[in-house]
């Protein structure tokens, strides 16, 4: 069994390839990585085939985790069908995923945050806008500790 999990935002090079990283850094720790895998995108194409953005490498580094093999690519609807679990960071990210297809309405769409433990935002701000990678690397770390716990429990691993 292999559950997988696709993190979403605009370009695709600041917050969805952070919680790629982190996710991937997570579940290695756990040694789960036969069971859960991982990837990113972006709902706009604009930065597709570009490493990470500066400020994502340098908090990844920051923090020993790996961005090794990350490079921005465009949600496609084939992904729509291919991932457990397709992770938004934002509502506008969402709603531009479920306008990729019009059958979207059976398909569930979660927001990072929903599973974060300390939320205090409903939405990941960009930081590409705001340059604060600091805070919003926090945000998506403890999103992604919630989702792996969610996964968990749910698939008993």
């Amino acid at each position: 069994m292999e559950v997988r999990v696709l993190f979403i935002c605009l370009g695709n090079i600041c917050r969805s390839p952070m919680a790629e990283a982190i996710f991937r850094d997570l579940v290695k720790k756990e040694k789960l990585q036969d069971h859960i895998t991982c990837d990113s995108a972006g709902t706009g194409g604009w930065h597709t085939g570009n490493p990470p953005h500066q400020g994502t490498r340098e908090i990844l580094k920051k923090n020993l985790i790996s961005d090794t093999g990350i490079l921005a690519r465009q949600l496609q609807t084939a992904d729509l069908d291919s991932f457990d679990y397709l992770i938004a960071m934002d509502n506008s990210n969402r709603e531009n995923i479920r306008l990729l297809n019009e059958q979207l309405e059976e398909i569930e769409v979660h927001l990072l945050m929903d599973f974060a433990e300390n939320r205090v935002y409903e939405e990941v701000p960009d930081p590409y806008y705001t340059g604060n990678f600091d805070e919003v690397y926090k945000m998506v770390t403890d999103g992604c500790r919630g989702l792996l716990r969610s996964i968990r429990n749910k698939y008993h691993l």
